[in-house]
């Protein structure tokens, strides 16, 4: 049966094979609400996925060729013909930004890359849409120029918090921007229950800030001693009544020890032998259903909080970067230590007074569902416009 319309969707700085299970979650979401417009709209989607990982996810793979669609997973090269080729091809991209690369704090060079690669989409005339995603700073007055330059011609940009929002705002950026909410709001997941009589504690241990950062000389600035203040953490739920403590790493990159949290993980567990260390995940989605059976969880990788939280978990993110602050400030969820603001003293009670009151941060999790799939409706409406109207022009 090939009656149904294919349409190609390009989504660029998405990777389904990054040990950032962060940035697998971006992908796997879009390309589920992308999936669900096209199916509204009887179109069948080929995925080019344009990352820094040409590894697919097998299953991934399997239900989409089972829903009818095909994706292709290509590393980017952006200097090669080869990317132009594949950007050709596309009827539009969506750019996600590997969530929040598009800024300088990471360095300029990475800026440089994000750039380039959307000047090539418009080169060609596709439209470009940023999905959400936290958007700057650009603290360099260059990449500052460089990001407005390339931000006007994009059909839309969509910040995933309201601080992004003012940001853009304050650098003159407004006419074609609109706020939505991080997409792995919207990660398919299954929600397993915990069915023991512990109270299952999971911690979420950050590899980069265990390390000190890429620099390892504490990079971002932390007001805190990150690898002490974690041991506290788990000394302290190891010893209270009832508890079982589950560390969960989200970004399993073994060849790169610096980002790796299971290997941080993992020293720890030798350190405080009655902890779980959580496996090294096959994906996104398994992560997601893994963090749903905890009854408390806390973490400074922002997509295993979001994992928590949207499946309903009570969480304390452990903030780092205004990403965070961002993101939960936009859902009033206030519950937060932020790691470059506060004491360790400050951060360990936000922490367990969260735990004493995770009945409350669940309610307030859940009151908080209509605001979510309004915010991500701006959106999923934007996509199923683009994709009707490509549709249309055939």
């Amino acid at each position: 049966m090939h009656n149904k319309q294919h349409v190609t969707i390009g989504l660029l700085w998405h990777s389904l094979g990054s040990g950032n299970l962060g940035v697998g979650a971006l992908t796997e979401s879009n390309i589920a609400i992308v999936g669900d417009a096209a199916e509204k709209l009887g179109l069948k989607v080929n995925f080019l996925i344009l990352g820094t990982s040409e590894k697919g996810i097998p299953d991934l793979e399997k239900e989409l060729v089972q829903a009818g669609h095909s994706i292709e997973c290509h590393r980017i090269r952006i200097f090669r013909q080869p990317f132009r080729d594949l950007i050709q091809r596309c009827d539009f991209v969506l750019d996600i930004g590997e969530g929040d690369s598009f800024a300088d704090i990471y360095g300029f060079k990475r800026f440089f890359y994000h750039w380039v690669a959307k000047n090539i989409v418009c080169f060609f005339n596709k439209k470009l849409v940023l999905s959400p995603q936290t958007i700057g700073p650009f603290n360099g007055a260059g990449a500052r120029l460089m990001a407005k330059q390339i931000m006007k011609r994009c059909f839309r940009v969509f910040s995933r918090d309201h601080l992004s929002s003012s940001y853009l705002s304050s650098i003159g950026i407004r006419g074609n921007v609109s706020e939505a909410i991080d997409v792995a709001f919207c990660l398919p997941f299954t929600k397993t229950t915990n069915n023991t009589e512990s109270i299952r504690v999971g911690i979420n241990v950050s590899g980069l800030l265990f390390n000190g950062g890429y620099t390892g000389n504490n990079q971002f600035g932390l007001t805190v001693d990150y690898p002490q203040l974690i041991r506290n953490l788990v000394q302290i739920f190891t010893q209270t009544p009832g508890v079982e403590v589950f560390l969960i790493g989200h970004v399993l990159e073994p060849n790169m020890p610096v980002e790796d949290d299971l290997h941080s993980c993992e020293l720890l567990a030798k350190e405080y032998p009655s902890v779980t260390v959580a496996p090294a995940f096959n994906r996104p989605s398994d992560a997601k259903s893994y963090i749903s059976s905890m009854d408390f969880f806390m973490g400074a990788r922002m997509h295993a909080c979001i994992a928590a939280y949207s499946s309903g978990v009570p969480v304390i993110p452990m903030a780092y970067s205004r990403k965070f602050n961002g993101l939960f400030g936009s859902l009033n969820y206030t519950s937060i230590a932020d790691c470059k603001a506060h004491n360790a003293t400050e951060i360990v009670e936000i922490i367990q007074n969260g735990f004493a009151q995770r009945t409350q941060l669940a309610d307030q999790i859940r009151q908080s569902e209509m605001l979510i799939l309004n915010k991500l409706d701006v959106y999923r409406s934007t996509i199923y416009d683009m994709l009707k109207t490509v549709a249309a022009e055939r």
